[in-house]
Parts: structure tokens; C-alpha cells; sequence
């Protein structure tokens, strides 16, 4: 009897501590959710101050603390700016030639509704009564407020990455004068994310070269309006793993439509851009990225929608970098390395078998 009281008392005790993690995890989503227009710039300052490190880190043997991070800052700036206005500048020329062939794009979904109606399929029809000239105007208007928001978000970063650097050293010190284990896996755990952190920048910014010239290529091959704009495009998108590449092939593929005002062409477009984002993003890359970045794609996809659900454009951007400091954080302490093992790639988990 007392046996079966003891089971009853410590299902009961299991049941509440399920509760009350539910809970809590759901408490922190909601206040990272409430608290985006913070957390999010935090989270990217952490993520740009371990990628800009080891140039700070040269820098510091020669020059004075704040002047090195003063030149790191700087040059952070004309990256992020550099990219921001390749952004602009892509995005732009595709919006002119959208407002100037305009018609030319509503004749085509007219002519493509009769098409689908005369097979008496009606769904098309929804497309030609919403797309018309307001409507290409009040999107313009968005995306604008879209980009003004993002330039106020890389200065509020920016600071955060300013004040971050002045502090990497004073933590570093504290974390090794701090007598433990705990503080000893930390700083290990740390060490080998921000580590991650610059191979994965690298490896992104390697791809999507890549992905800009093949797109630019497979556009300019055939004739397409705008092949350098959708080649700086792709470019730039590709820093958003699977949104980023999955608009920059749909834009191109639409606007080939309107262009040659068959089904054959974009038809085309569609299966030659996804050729080139599957070959560099799913072949390519992986194999470049090695070990030491395999995560499960399951876990990719779901940090990539689940971090756009919480903060939009952003987090989309740095929901895979948090996933590996997540990944990392597991992998490094001995109570929780079975669960990173798990969350790991298929590469990880045979190199860990294999050690």
C-alpha cells in the first residue's frame, strides 16, 4: 500500500515539475516575444562581436583598447551598410521595373485567370481582382517602412556591439579567475561557439557569392530583365537560410512571367534557380561546412520559422546561429552532451561515435 502511495506521490511530484517547466518555457517565450525590439538587437550584437573578435583581437596588440574597437565598429558599419544598400539598391530597380510593367503584369494574370477558368478552375480569379496599381503601391510603401525599420534596428546593434567589445576582455578574466567547473565549461563552451559563429559567417558569405553569380549567369543566359539586380538579391537573401533563398526564386521567376508572357519561361526560371539554391545550399555548403556545424536540417527549418514568428526579418537571420550556440551549449556539459549529441547532424553524431 505504502508502495503505491510513494508511485502516486512521485508521479504527482513528476506531473508538477512538467507543469512548471510548460510554464516557464512559456513565460520566457512570451517576454523574448514582448521584449523583441531589446532582445533581438542583443542577440545580434553577440552574434556580430564573436564574428568581428579576432580582428579586434589584432588590433588590440597594437593599439589602445577603445581605438581598436572604434575600428572594429567602423568597419562592422561599412560591411552591414554595404550589404543593406546592396539590398536597397536590388530591391529598388526590381520595384521601378515592377511600377513600369505594371500592366504587362495585369494582362498576364487576366490572361492566365480566362486560362484557369475556362478549365473551370476559379482560384486565379483572386489574384487579378487584388493585384492591381493601389496595391502595388501600398506593397512599395511596406517594404520602405520595412527597410527604415531595419536601419533603426542596426543602430540600436550597433551600440550594443560598441559596448560589448569594451567588455569581452574584463568577462573573459572574470570567467578565468572564477574557481569551478561550471566556469571552466563556460568559457570552453564560449570559446568554441564564437569560433562556430566566424566559420558559419564565412562559409554564408562563400555561398552566397556563389548563389549571386548563378543566379546572375542563369538570368543573364536566357535574356532576363534585371540579371545583376537578382544576382545581388540572391546574394543578399542568402543570409537567411530557406526564406532567403525561396524568395529570391520566386521574385524572378514572377517577373519572368510578366516579361515573356508564357508559362514556358518561368517555368524554366523556377526549376533552373531552385537547381542552383539545392546544389549550393544542400550540397556544397554542407560538405564545406564540415562537423563541426552539422545540425539537424529538421532543426534548422523550425529555429529559422519559429525565430521569424518571434522578432520577423531578424530573427529569421539569427535563428540558426542561436540554435548552434544552443547545440554548442549542450555538447558541452556533461549532463546535457546526449541531448546535443541527439540535436546534432548526422555528420556530428558519427564523428562523436567514432572519438
Amino acid at each position: 500500500m505504502s508502495g503505491r502511495l510513494n508511485t502516486s506521490k512521485t508521479a504527482r511530484a513528476e506531473a508538477a515539475t512538467l507543469a512548471l517547466v510548460c510554464l516557464a518555457a512559456i513565460a520566457v517565450l512570451f517576454g523574448l516575444w514582448a521584449a523583441a525590439s531589446i532582445m533581438a538587437p542583443v542577440m545580434f550584437a553577440l552574434f556580430t562581436i564573436a564574428v568581428v573578435w579576432p580582428l579586434q583581437r589584432i588590433l588590440l596588440q597594437r593599439l589602445p583598447n577603445l581605438l581598436a574597437t572604434a575600428i572594429t565598429v567602423l568597419v562592422t558599419i561599412v560591411a552591414i551598410s554595404a550589404l543593406l544598400s546592396l539590398m536597397i539598391w536590388g530591391f529598388g530597380r526590381a520595384a521601378q521595373w515592377l511600377f513600369d510593367n505594371a500592366a504587362r503584369f495585369q494582362a498576364f494574370y487576366a490572361a492566365l485567370s480566362d486560362w484557369l477558368e475556362s478549365h473551370d478552375l476559379y482560384a486565379a480569379s483572386l489574384f487579378t481582382e487584388y493585384f492591381n496599381i493601389p496595391w502595388l503601391i501600398r506593397l512599395a510603401q511596406q517594404v520602405t517602412g520595412r527597410f527604415h525599420g531595419m536601419l533603426t534596428f542596426t543602430f540600436v546593434t550597433l551600440i550594443f556591439v560598441l559596448l560589448g567589445l569594451l567588455e569581452v576582455r574584463v568577462v573573459r578574466r572574470k570567467l578565468e579567475l572564477m574557481t569551478g567547473e561550471t566556469a571552466r565549461i563556460c568559457l570552453e563552451a564560449c570559446s568554441d561557439i564564437a569560433a562556430k559563429f566566424q566559420r558559419y559567417i564565412v562559409i554564408r558569405t562563400a555561398m552566397s557569392v556563389a548563389t549571386g553569380f548563378g543566379v546572375f549567369a542563369l538570368t543573364s543566359l536566357f535574356g532576363i530583365d534585371l540579371a545583376v539586380e537578382w544576382g545581388v538579391i540572391a546574394f543578399a537573401l542568402n543570409y537567411i537560410p530557406f526564406l532567403g533563398p525561396l524568395v529570391a526564386t520566386l521574385f524572378p521567376t514572377l517577373f519572368t512571367a510578366a516579361q515573356f508572357e508564357t508559362w514556358q519561361m518561368p517555368l524554366v526560371m523556377f526549376i533552373g534557380l531552385n537547381l542552383i539554391q539545392f546544389t549550393i545550399g544542400s550540397y556544397i555548403e554542407p560538405r564545406i561546412a564540415g562537423a563541426r556545424l552539422a545540425i539537424s536540417p529538421f532543426l534548422v527549418l523550425l529555429a529559422v520559422f519559429f525565430w521569424a514568428f518571434l522578432w520577423g526579418i531578424p530573427g529569421a537571420f539569427i535563428g540558426v546561429p542561436i540554435l548552434i550556440a544552443f547545440v554548442t551549449f549542450l555538447q558541452h556539459f556533461p549532463s546535457t552532451r546526449p541531448v546535443g549529441m541527439l540535436l546534432a547532424g548526422e555528420e556530428k553524431r558519427e564523428k562523436e561515435r567514432s572519438a
